[in-house]
């Protein structure tokens, strides 16, 4: 799966990078249409520890899934969101069995 990542005003590491593209890749295991996935990585200024955001729209034929999570670190952003979006393309999928 193509997933193509941005990161505002701070550049993210190559490790970074590879462990998003990693997770992202997990959910072609749950539902092989995924045509592309756009993850944008931000920081936000505030004094809470909690201050970084991972959105990521997912983008499969007839519809887009979208998932914002804010979290202490890029990673812990990337699982929650991943696990989120497993959950949504398992009940996309069931749907569609309904239907044939």
């Amino acid at each position: 799966m193509k997933v193509n990542t941005q990161s505002v005003n701070f550049s993210a590491d190559k490790k970074l990078l590879d462990f998003i593209q990693k997770r992202m890749d997990k959910l072609d295991l749950f539902y092989d249409k995924v045509i592309q996935a756009d993850v944008y990585l931000k920081v936000e200024n505030t004094s809470e520890k909690e201050n970084k955001i991972f959105e990521a729209r997912l983008s499969v034929p007839g519809d887009r899934f979208v998932v914002k999570k804010q979290c202490k670190t890029f990673e812990e952003g990337a699982d929650t969101a991943v696990s989120s979006l497993e959950r949504q393309l398992k009940k996309r999928k069931e749907k569609l069995r309904a239907h044939m």
